[in-house]
């Protein structure tokens, strides 16, 4: 079978192969080869529009397991800022500090449970997002080669239209897994705790939608939308790469011999590097507004500190509305990405913009890397199989019209 327009290899040895196995009929064949090969006429079979959401969304489970606890450091280390009883609350508050005195603050108070929370809504996510994304690039990044003459116009226009079409799909499961990481499993009590206590996904979702609305699950949309300048950077940066060092687009690979996996590698941590670099401050903005609850002040039967869930006695007098960042009833802190990073610059300064992007690029080029080579290692082995597939059948036509 021929793919994306090259060769296939000499088809002579396959025959030569057959050849011998129909000198021999009273050999059975061994049950595994027979299986490979009824798996290889099968794949010949799937329509090439499901095979890059299929390793889109492998690839991405497999990133989500390998990284789910430095994806736990950086969300604490980005939305701690948030949770500040008062705006001018001086910063020996902060509990986490650094990659690995965060990472041993949570070892310590949580255990592994809490190195790995948020890792169902993480790989719930994964798998529409990827599987989303990589299916829309493969799909369109051709059209708009057609309609703009320019490779690298094409690949943008395409990341940014994958992007936007994940990012909307799957705002609501990122917001679920934001939350859950950002909490801790312990109780609020020294006021740059996360308010909230969700014992999991399905019930994240639902103290959300009952306090706080619809609309909280499309929190930080704006700033998630404003970092799809990451993947139009990264992908055609990375396909750009592959292609020097490789000779092969992404999701490409030769019918025989090697792949060239260092030079995958390469590209991968190069544009990884460059866009999560450039574009991290959204990320940080994205948090914030994830992270902060909007909700009227309410009971909670479960005696559970969310953020304005809870009536005091100093709220006694206060006028009603969206509770904010303090606990208290009145305009939220953040309010839009403008107003939000306007806040965060006044409040905290332009350092906090890049808070845990140390931990983001140590938990982001591993992420990627494993995202990507299992998505190139999956496209590789089915195109193989298809590839074999086509041969396979080929020659049992052949030899049916010899008979």
């Amino acid at each position: 079978m021929t793919t994306n327009g090259r060769s296939a290899p000499n088809s002579s040895q396959n025959q030569t192969r057959s050849i011998h196995v129909d000198n021999a009929p009273n050999v059975p064949a061994a049950p595994s080869s027979d299986f490979k090969a009824r798996l290889e006429v099968f794949s010949t079979k799937i329509p090439n529009f499901y095979i890059a959401p299929f390793c889109g969304a492998s690839a991405g489970v497999a990133s989500g397991i390998v990284t789910c606890p430095l994806d736990v450091i950086k969300t604490k280390l980005q939305a701690q800022g948030g949770f500040r009883r008062g705006a001018k609350e001086v910063a020996s508050g902060v509990l986490y500090r650094g990659m690995l005195g965060s990472g041993r603050r949570i070892w310590r108070e949580d255990g592994v449970r809490g190195l790995y929370q948020g890792l169902g809504p993480m790989l719930l996510g994964y798998l529409p997002t990827w599987a989303v994304y990589l299916a829309v690039y493969d799909r369109t990044r051709e059209y708009f080669y057609d309609q703009t003459g320019s490779w690298w116009l094409s690949r943008g226009y395409a990341s940014i239209t994958a992007g936007a079409c994940s990012t909307v799909v799957t705002n609501p499961i990122w917001v679920i897994k934001t939350r859950l990481m950002s909490q801790s499993l312990k109780q609020n009590s020294e006021g740059v705790r996360a308010p909230w206590q969700y014992s999991g996904t399905w019930d994240a979702a639902r103290k959300m939608y009952q306090i706080e609305g619809l609309r909280s699950f499309y929190s930080g949309l704006t700033p998630a939308l404003l970092g799809l300048t990451h993947v139009a950077i990264q992908f055609p940066l990375y396909e750009y790469l592959k292609m020097a060092l490789t000779g092969y687009g992404i999701g490409e690979h030769p019918d025989t011999g090697s792949s060239h996996w260092m030079g995958i590698s390469v590209a991968t941590f190069l544009s990884k590097i460059c866009a999560s670099t450039v574009t991290y401050p959204h990320e940080v903005l994205r948090t914030r507004l994830q992270t902060q609850q909007r909700t009227i002040p309410a009971q909670s039967h479960e005696e559970i500190a969310f953020r304005g869930g809870l009536k005091h006695p100093h709220d006694r007098g206060r006028s009603g509305g969206i509770s904010s960042s303090d606990g208290m009833p009145s305009r939220p802190r953040y309010n839009g990405m403008v107003r939000t990073f306007q806040t965060i610059l006044k409040e905290e300064g332009w350092r906090v913009f890049y808070s845990g992007i140390g931990v983001n690029l140590f938990r982001a080029v591993p992420a990627a890397m494993t995202t990507m080579l299992t998505y190139e290692y999956l496209r590789k082995q089915i195109n193989k199989l298809q590839h074999e597939g086509a041969l396979r059948i080929q020659m049992e036509e052949e030899a049916g019209r010899s008979i």
